[in-house]
């Protein structure tokens, strides 16, 4: 029988007992099923993964907890780094050769299995403590690094995150300028596309904005002002959104069009 590790919230332990782990974690190709980790020798790589949970709120309501799970050899499950998940490309094998292979291993730090289906409450060996300083936090490696405030990497809300944008602004995303500043670049482009379509980027990033004098430029003659324009005001709750992405959802251009079906589709 292969030994895995599941680091869960405290608070879903008598669940977890009762009924087992849920498949609610989604792995590569959008397969439902749990995470977990190998039980290694060494302590602190088989908790590797606890601060990085937490940071996401994983151990709200009293912490994270380690559930010990034991599957069977046979058991088809996915194994490979984080980084692969994205890619598809993490490896198909049984239980067993999944934590012989994160053994083998010189630097497991950032791996993962997957195992596509729920937990059986069976097959839960134990729940204990964890504890909750272990681990790395956003990659292995990250720390003495440089935090990155692109868009992608930032975490929306998180402790810090204005403070940090303020002092490492990102050239490309943002923080954004004030909206005064981002009018008067408006006004002082006429009708250059590449000047519109910069200031518009940074109006993407706000979740309000003065729609009403923005609403001129889709009817620019430029299709990918028309576009950016869509982006930009997509995500906004200023009332007159709705309104305007229907105006554009008419538009001559097809890439216009496209855009907004997109951002509907997403919403």
């Amino acid at each position: 029988m292969a030994m895995f590790v599941h680091l869960t919230s405290a608070a879903s332990t008598p669940r977890m007992r009762r009924s087992g782990i849920r498949a609610a974690s989604h792995g590569q190709d959008g397969a439902r099923g749990v995470y977990c980790f190998p039980v290694l020798p060494s302590y602190v790589l088989t908790h590797q993964w606890l601060r990085e949970l937490a940071r996401f709120g994983g151990g709200s309501g009293g912490g994270l907890v380690a559930v010990h799970v034991r599957l069977d050899d046979e058991q088809p499950v996915l194994v490979g780094h984080y980084a692969d998940r994205a890619r598809s490309s993490q490896a198909a094998v049984r239980a067993a050769e999944a934590v012989r292979r994160v053994a083998a291993l010189d630097d497991p730090r950032g791996w993962e299995v997957f195992v596509p289906r729920a937990i059986r409450p069976r097959e839960i060996h134990r729940v204990r403590a964890a504890p909750q300083v272990a681990g790395w936090r956003y990659r292995p490696d990250a720390h003495g690094t440089p935090p990155c405030t692109c868009y992608g990497c930032r975490i929306r809300g998180g402790y810090g995150a204005r403070r940090l944008r303020e002092r490492m602004p990102h050239p490309l995303d943002g923080p954004p300028p004030p909206a005064r500043v981002l009018l008067a670049r408006i006004a002082a482009a006429g009708d250059d596309p590449a000047a519109l379509r910069e200031a518009l980027h940074w109006f993407g990033m706000r979740r309000r904005g003065p729609l009403d004098q923005l609403t001129r430029l889709a009817a620019h003659p430029d299709p990918t002002v028309r576009e950016d324009l869509v982006w930009a005001v997509a995500r906004w709750s200023t009332p007159g959104v709705t309104n305007l992405l229907d105006t554009l959802a008419t538009d001559p251009d097809p890439d216009v069009r496209e855009a907004v079906e997109a951002v509907r589709d997403a919403g």
